[in-house]
């Protein structure tokens, strides 16, 4: 099943996590990426360029990419408005090619868990792995499991400066305890004068790790250094009530 952002659902991500909104993690991301030595940082999905634009902005070096062709035209026209320049390509998590050697690949707010294939996201981990320089670092989030099964079912809304409404009713209706996935309906609409102007449905698919798991993965996958830290603090080993966890590894120099 392939995870799609269609033109609604970009839409409403722009909506929702305009560039330059931030969990914390746009201040701890530009701190981690100022340890690392000088080079390219390669942000696999990229989004509308929420975190990308403001790393551009303090000086970084940036590639990114996303399967999204509707997602990628958010983050070329806010390049363009703002007077940026970098390279931007249509690619997936495991058809990635190119001949740079990044210094850091991130990938925040849970992205990797589109992955919902275990040998696809090892396949992936080791592509990653083989596109760093020697020292180079992975850094990127993951939820834990209990952001997947919360409240099954929730409602939102949007309203655009031209007075439109945007809604988006999410229904988990799969949970996998042996895959670890959850399976969600995510019904997009626009409506405009009280009129349905356009629906798109989505099969959202997710897969959650275990911290320890996870752990393992990078270290299979040819990573050392490896380490956990919630909460966006950098040292402070997860708990049980973070609601994300960020994990750094590094290949080896």
């Amino acid at each position: 099943m392939q995870n799609r952002y269609g033109k609604l659902a970009s839409w409403v991500y722009d909506l929702d996590k305009p560039v330059g909104h931030s969990f914390g993690d746009q201040e701890f991301y530009r701190a981690r990426l100022s340890q690392c030595a000088s080079g390219p940082v390669l942000e696999p999905a990229v989004g509308n360029g929420r975190l990308f634009i403001p790393l551009i902005e303090a000086g970084f070096q940036m590639e990114g990419f996303d399967a999204s062709a509707e997602m990628l035209g958010y983050c070329r026209e806010e390049c363009r408005k703002r007077g940026l320049s970098a390279p931007l390509t249509q690619q997936s998590f495991e058809s990635y090619v190119s001949t740079t050697r990044f210094s850091a690949i991130i990938i925040p707010a849970g992205s990797f868990q589109l992955i919902t294939s275990t040998a696809s996201a090892t396949a992936v981990l080791r592509r990653f792995h083989d596109h760093l320089a020697p020292g180079g670092r992975l850094i990127l989030d993951l939820d834990p499991i209990g952001g997947f099964l919360d409240s099954p079912e929730s409602v939102r809304s949007w309203t655009t400066d031209e007075g439109d409404l945007l809604t988006l009713t999410a229904r988990r209706v799969e949970t996998d305890y042996i895959a670890q996935t959850t399976l969600s309906h995510l019904r997009y609409e626009h409506w405009r004068d009280g009129v349905l102007a356009a629906t798109e449905l989505d099969l959202f698919k997710l897969r959650w790790w275990g911290v320890h798991e996870f752990e393992l993965a990078l270290r299979a996958a040819g990573f050392t250094d490896v380490s956990a830290c919630g909460g966006y603090q950098h040292g402070r080993a997860p708990d049980r009530n973070d609601q994300i966890i960020t994990f750094e590894a590094r290949r080896p120099a």
